[in-house]
């Protein structure tokens, strides 16, 4: 989502086509932009139009609000596009998406939390507990409820200010939630425990690269952060840890608009992107995991690099998955409650 990622080279992505097609045999696909976009369509893109000899045109996304506008306007302009798994609930809820074909979609591989009429997944990015090694050694916290133990661990904090249903499941897990118990979230009850560290909280960062800048420059110890800055810090030689213990998988879903004019060529295109050959190439270029388990079967991702993605089947199992549902009818009232608790 525009959250984690940069936009950027767009022009490049425009003109990613890999045949020569004519207008009939063209879609558009619109995701995030950035180093994730390019990842897309080295893993997803280019492999489908080449396999189906078509056309993929490509834009970017600032998320549902963009699809809502083209629908609601008669203005489709986009045969396949991204957006975070709770946008796809509520938009699914306002009809804004084209029902799925699952006799050409293999939905088999994909949580069925994830698999809907009109909305499929298609990554995960994961919110982790990093710390500095240089501050904590190997002892620093290993557990939301460390995070939270300012006397245990002393340090200067950072927590998402921008990402309520992140900062709440986490809330949720530090007073001692179990993974398989935080959705549905008590919503008051993770405010209360947000209450309990804000005081704490150093930083609210806003983006993931506010987040990742936080950590890298040493103005905080330990902080909540997605997964693939964390790895980026970890690549650079940054002295951090981290591990997806306790880890908030967060999914993201393609969508066909209403209205797309491509409907047919857009359907065959989408089950070609969370097919279990294509969605293992996608951890080759970044650290956002496949969708599809069984991509973890193919062969195709080194065992070395399993061990790195967090929709692994190892990983999978520390973790909690946001629920999408959930989300799409407590959002705004959550929201709106976790902005005036940090604010005060």
């Amino acid at each position: 989502m525009t959250k984690r990622l940069c936009i950027h080279g767009l022009a490049g992505l425009l003109a990613s086509v890999a045949v020569p097609a004519s207008a009939a045999d063209t879609i558009t696909v619109a995701s995030w932009g950035g180093t994730y976009q390019e990842a897309q369509t080295k893993a997803f893109f280019d492999p489908t139009a080449k396999e189906l000899g078509i056309t993929i045109k490509q834009d970017t996304t600032n998320g549902l609000d963009d699809v809502r506008l083209q629908v609601t306007g008669n203005a489709v302009k986009w045969d396949i596009t991204e957006l975070g798994a709770d946008e796809c609930a509520r938009g699914s809820k306002e009809g804004l998406f084209e029902k799925l074909d699952y006799s050409l979609i293999d939905k088999s591989g994909i949580n069925p939390k994830l698999v809907h009429d009109d909305w499929v997944g298609i990554s995960y990015t994961s919110v982790v507990l990093i710390y500095r090694t240089d501050v904590f050694g190997d002892k620093g916290p290993k557990s939301w409820a460390d995070f939270w133990d300012v006397e245990k661990f002393p340090g200067r904090r950072a927590l998402s200010g921008s990402q309520a249903t992140e900062t709440l499941s986490v809330a949720a897990l530090a007073k001692g939630t179990p993974i398989d118990k935080v959705y549905p979230v008590d919503i008051d009850g993770a405010l209360q425990s947000v209450d309990k560290v804000k005081g704490h909280i150093d930083a609210w960062w806003t983006s993931g690269a506010q987040a990742m800048q936080l950590v890298k420059d040493g103005e905080v110890d330990m902080a909540s952060i997605w997964n693939g800055r964390a790895g980026t810090l970890r690549k650079e030689g940054a002295p951090v840890a981290f591990s997806f213990d306790q880890g908030v998988l967060t999914a993201d879903c393609m969508v066909i608009p209403k209205g797309s004019k491509n409907k047919d060529i857009a359907m065959k295109a989408l089950a070609k992107f969370v097919s279990p050959d294509l969605q293992a190439n996608l951890p080759l270029y970044v650290d956002n995991g496949p969708a599809n388990e069984k991509a973890f079967e193919t062969g195709k991702i080194p065992p070395e690099r399993i061990k790195d993605i967090n929709s692994s089947p190892e990983n999978v199992k520390k973790q909690v998955l946001q629920d999408p549902e959930f989300w799409r009818d407590n959002l705004v009232e959550a929201t709106e409650k976790f902005n005036n608790l940090i604010q005060q």
